[in-house]
């Protein structure tokens, strides 16, 4: 609003120099524990939505990177997908994602989950659980495909269990104590 009516109305330039614009509050996405997972995971019925969402838990990925895998078909001749591991009912298409959405959304309510997750958390909650393992940033840096560290930092904010696991150098009984 403010920058229409600097042009509009004042007939100047728009200048992100002179006026300064206020930072969004970033806030921390939502984590879900191990048993969580769990009991979501319990709560789906059907093989395939429990496959692509296990998929996407065990390996970090996005749903869409899940949902187009297409190379794992040359592994896995039993199902024998034509384009996709997880095709959809259109042909060469893959399941669509809103419908992974739904079976995440509906299993969450079925566990007893009252957390504001979505499937992308599951991808959140795989970083943070590595970080609570001691897997070191940079790992989970490539893991999940970031190019800038700082992305990847935010699961130190996330991870609970290292910031309690930390100990005072007084605490420790070293020799120099």
């Amino acid at each position: 609003m403010l920058k229409i009516f600097f042009y509009t109305v004042l007939k100047r330039n728009w200048s992100d120099d002179i006026i300064v614009r206020p930072k969004k509050k970033k806030k921390l996405p939502p984590v879900l524990s191990r048993d969580e997972i769990l009991s979501i995971f319990d709560n789906i019925d059907n093989l395939k939505h429990k496959a692509v969402l296990l998929t996407a838990y065990s390996s970090g990925l996005r749903i869409s990177e899940v949902l187009n895998l297409n190379v794992l078909r040359d592994y896995w001749k039993l199902y024998r997908p034509k384009d996709f591991l997880f095709p959809g009912t259109i042909e060469g298409k893959p399941i669509a994602a809103r419908n992974i959405q739904y079976v995440f959304k509906a299993a969450l309510v079925k566990a007893g989950v009252n957390k504001p997750a979505t499937v992308h958390t599951l991808r959140h909650s795989f970083a943070t659980h590595l970080l609570d393992n001691n897997t070191d940033l940079r790992t989970i840096q490539v893991l999940l495909g970031h190019t800038n560290i700082n992305t990847t930092c935010i699961y130190l904010h996330l991870s609970t269990n290292r910031i309690a696991s930390v100990k005072s150098p007084l605490d420790g009984g070293g020799p120099n104590v």
